[in-house]
């Protein structure tokens, strides 16, 4: 009974916070994790001088994105190339004052990869607290003030290409899919104490970077929530299955098979949802498939719609309009329009001249697609054909996700954290462009 009301107040504590923030962007990839946000007066064009409100340095590159909260903009990073010292930091959305910084001290750093420096997270908030996972650094959540609440040690974390999930919050439990590595969990923290109430260890085959027959293996992803006949289930993309869980107790619901091939068993990207099925992509060209959800145990054959055995390179996530799913994908460096019914590619584009390690969001009806090179492309998603409204070059590089909140939108670089406003004009509505 105490843990039931204990939870009824925290939602309704959430839904009172959320209360005319409906733009919030409180985590990875948004506020419903699916890259989409009802946020209005977005900006669709600017450079590296143009429509900038403003521009601030970071100590250190990282791949972690912004959140968004109210006034606040939150991110991580490293303090030094060591990664012996992690940060997260809070600005002010209008004026890019750093509000505070809380830094913890790494006594056991673990080998990364160039392409994924010591801050390859983002953090997570609804409004009452801000978690931030730091891999071998811990698990650390504060009050909006920067106060800390509690903390929790999970171990090493030991991957040639580093670590990247980030924490998810609902319903007063902070959820966390901590790896790659040797140990592998998915866990459920009390969001105030941090007590742990539910953990899944996954099987890792090998050391935690490569299978016992030498191919790669590990996953990056972050979990992602769904309703399923009435009732919350947590989906998440493991290196050889994708999972969905009871979020409440940790029970394995059901899952599917699918994302081994001869490359190595990886994900990099996180389910998306698209209606009544999931559609995922395994990383380095592996397969791509779509589940109905639902179902108990292995639905492999039962639930799961249609494989695909080689796929471009997929490290950003996909959003899904109206039927169908436009992804990023890393190599080569295309926007592709798919039909998630059946796999079939509609069109793709080579859109921004790069590859592209984040993933695509949604607002106001467009989507930004942002590349490596920091070029960022706006479109209109249709499947009839690949329609551009604006291209707006920051020439940094850039692997992060925007954040995206009324009337702005903010990116991370390697060298700045840069905040992007739309600006009144007589006529702001952007001519599309045939490509």
């Amino acid at each position: 009974m105490k843990h039931s009301l204990r939870a009824c107040l925290w939602m309704l504590a959430s839904a009172w916070a959320c209360q005319g923030l409906a733009s919030d962007w409180p985590a990875f990839r948004g506020p419903n994790g699916n890259g989409t946000t009802d946020a209005v007066n977005v900006p669709t064009r600017w450079s590296a001088t143009d429509n900038v409100r403003w521009k601030v340095g970071l100590p250190q590159p990282g791949n972690g994105s912004a959140i968004i909260h109210g006034q606040r903009v939150l991110a991580t990073s490293a303090e030094d190339p060591e990664g012996r010292k992690r940060s997260l930091s809070a600005w002010d959305l209008t004026s890019g004052k750093e509000l505070w910084k809380r830094t913890v001290v790494v006594d056991r750093v673990m080998p990364t990869h160039k392409t994924n420096p010591y801050a390859g997270t983002t953090p997570a908030t609804n409004g009452k607290v801000v978690v931030v996972w730091h891999a071998t650094g811990g698990l650390h959540c504060y009050d909006f003030e920067g106060k800390p609440l509690w903390s929790r040690d999970l171990g090493e974390f030991k991957h040639i290409w580093g670590y990247g999930s980030s924490p998810i919050i609902e319903a007063g439990r902070v959820y966390l899919h901590s790896g790659p590595g040797q140990r592998v969990s998915l866990t459920a923290f009390d969001a105030l104490t941090g007590e742990t109430l539910w953990e899944q260890q996954e099987v890792v085959d090998g050391d935690g970077s490569y299978t016992t027959d030498r191919r790669y293996f590990g996953s990056w992803a972050t979990p992602v929530m769904t309703t399923v006949n009435g009732e919350r289930q947590l989906l998440l993309s493991m290196p050889t299955r994708l999972n969905a869980y009871d979020p409440a107790s940790g029970t394995l619901l059901w899952y599917s098979e699918g994302m081994r091939h001869k490359g190595g068993d990886l994900s990099y990207s996180s389910p998306l949802v698209v209606g009544d099925s999931v559609f995922i992509t395994a990383g380095f060209g592996g397969p791509a498939m779509a589940v109905r959800v639902g179902g108990t145990g292995d639905v492999t054959s039962s639930h799961r719609l249609w494989h695909t055995e080689k796929n471009p390179q997929s490290i950003g996530t996909g959003i899904f309009v109206e039927g169908y799913v436009y992804r990023p994908n890393a190599g080569p460096g295309t926007i592709q329009c798919i039909d998630p019914k059946n796999g079939k590619v509609v069109w793709e584009n080579r859109a921004a001249g790069d590859n592209h390690w984040a993933s695509i969001v949604l607002a106001g009806g467009l989507a930004y697609a942002t590349s490596q090179n920091g070029t960022t492309v706006v479109f209109r998603p249709s499947p009839e054909k690949y329609d551009e409204v604006a291209r707006n070059e920051l020439g940094e590089h850039t692997n992060a996700t925007p954040a995206v909140v009324d009337g702005a939108l903010v990116i991370r670089t390697f060298e700045n954290l840069i905040c992007i406003e739309a600006k009144a004009t007589p006529d702001s509505s952007p001519a599309p462009r045939d490509r």
